[in-house]
């Protein structure tokens, strides 16, 4: 059984609370771990550890800062597999998925080792007679993540990378599902010459969550989750004066077009709706079928369904692993029996899938096959809410105009798609849609290291987008500095608003 601990200043840290939780093998249903949930003490001996170490780290040149990130990117290159292996073993993701999920992380760490050219700030000479002026951008001091179970690495390195690049001192606080890639990544970081206290972990629940966005000393929150927990995290760290970035829930639309490429659609509908069991904010939910795209599409799309290879993540050949824990399989489940009430028709039920199918041991694991529902409508729940699982919904519409409405009139804004081979309809569905990351014939449309991601509407509170130079912006604060000397000094009291002169 492995103890997995927290790492404040540079070392593990023992369980304080005496509270745990398991880490289960989704697919063999086995517990493998404990993992401890973190008390106050906890949170507060890591956000001191940062405290402690802030002032060195932010007067650290930036160069210096790139150099160890530098480090850090070859020894994640290094270790790709080994924290592929860990997020597979307590996600339940395929693990050339979980590879997939590390290599994008390595792209922020890249971005992140440009951070010299990413501070700069602007100068203007002689903004007034012998005046200069200029803009810098600081650090913020301690920064917290509050990251998601369904991208251990990826989503912390959303964060972290571009914050400590930047001169901040870093707490994350993983899920609780899968924390053991988080240690690692603490190691890695270590190894790679970060100074101890820059960055810590602390596992835990709610109870470390609450204490993080009450602790003073705690400038930022960076969050990614559900909607109403980003919402309670926006809320509560600006009550208590923080600046928050919580990216919530979606309920992601693919637009197909009578014209769209069917068996490039429909291999982007099964990709993009079944890989990692669904569990992605940025998988395709629901299929919006224009005209008869869906006489087109339909029929590939149930046999594709029904002959998923749901196997053991570790094996090769496998395209969607199990459900990540018995609580989300049970969820899924009732969504599905909820779509059925409400009248959806029901064309491929994952249920009834065989977990003895899925390879040696799995037995007693998450399992469930792809499940697909066509004649869904805007009032059922499984079109409205977030399932968070591989159900792929499919609703027909007349034209685009309707496509657009529907999409526009839901509550969720993160991601989109559009298939089609009419560039007009690209240009218009490009502008005309009220969602924060579109695709054109891309179905996960999920911006490069250097774009930032974000989405509209009740899939982000907060202002600014996740990594890219929006994360630089929100890791840092804006000084401006106007300076002159005395030479250039007037005689006499000046009592009105200085104006160029």
């Amino acid at each position: 059984m492995n103890n997995i601990e927290h790492h404040i200043c540079g070392r593990l840290a023992p369980n304080t609370s005496g509270r745990t939780q398991d880490v289960t093998n989704p697919a063999s249903g086995r517990v493998t771990g404990k993992v401890a949930l973190g008390a106050v003490e906890d949170v507060n001996a890591a956000v001191a550890a940062a405290q402690a170490a802030f002032r060195a780290w932010a007067d650290t040149p930036p160069i210096r800062r790139a150099r160890v990130m530098f480090k850090f990117l070859e020894l994640l290159n290094q270790h790709r597999d080994e924290l592929a292996h860990l997020i597979t073993a307590e996600h339940g993701k395929v693990f050339t998925d979980a590879q997939g999920e590390v290599t994008r992380g390595i792209d922020i760490v890249e971005f992140a080792c440009g951070i010299p050219q990413l501070l700069k700030g602007d100068y203007t000479e002689q903004v007034s007679t012998g005046i200069d002026n200029w803009t810098l951008r600081q650090p913020l001091g301690v920064v917290a993540g509050i990251t998601p179970f369904n991208f251990p690495v990826m989503v912390p390195m959303w964060m972290f990378p571009v914050a400590i690049a930047a001169g901040n001192c870093f707490v994350l606080k993983p899920s609780p599902t899968d924390p053991s890639p988080s240690l690692l990544m603490a190691e890695l970081l270590k190894k790679a010459g970060l100074p101890d206290g820059v960055f810590n972990v602390v596992q835990g629940d709610k109870v470390a969550v609450d204490a993080l966005m009450e602790h003073p000393e705690v400038k930022a929150i960076s969050f990614v989750g559900s909607t109403p927990i980003a919402n309670y995290i926006y809320e509560t760290g600006a009550r208590h004066g923080k600046r928050v970035q919580a990216l919530g829930g979606a309920k992601n639309h693919m637009v197909v077009m009578p014209d769209a490429d069917i068996d490039q659609t429909v291999d982007a509908l099964i990709g993009s709706g079944y890989g990692s069991a669904g569990e992605r904010c940025m998988a395709i939910s629901v299929a919006v079928l224009v005209g008869d795209a869906a006489d087109k599409v339909l029929p590939q799309l149930v046999e594709r369904a029904r002959t998923l290879k749901v196997l053991d993540g570790e094996n090769l050949a496998a395209e969607m692993g199990p459900i990540v824990t018995r609580a989300a399989h049970q969820r899924i489940t009732g969504y599905i029996e909820q779509g059925v009430k409400e009248g959806a028709k029901l064309l491929v039920d994952g249920r009834g899938f065989d977990a003895n199918s899925a390879g040696a041991g799995c037995g007693d694991g998450f399992w469930m096959g792809g499940t697909l529902f066509d004649h869904v409508t805007p009032e059922m729940r499984i079109y409205k809410e977030e399932i968070f699982g591989p159900v792929l919904s499919c609703v027909r519409v007349h034209d685009l105009a309707e496509a657009v409405d529907l999409i526009n009139a839901h509550e969720f804004g993160n991601g989109v798609s559009c298939f089609t081979r009419d560039g007009n309809v690209a240009r218009e569905f490009s502008r005309r849609i009220q969602v924060g990351m579109v695709g054109i014939n891309v179905p996960i449309p999920v911006p490069m290291a250097w774009h930032g991601f974000g989405g509209w509407k009740r899939s982000l509170f907060g202002d600014m987008h996740a990594y890219g130079e929006e994360g630089v912006r929100f890791y840092t604060k804006q000084k401006s500095v106007m300076q002159r000397w005395p030479e250039s000094i007037g005689k006499g009291a000046e009592f009105t608003m200085p104006v160029a002169k």
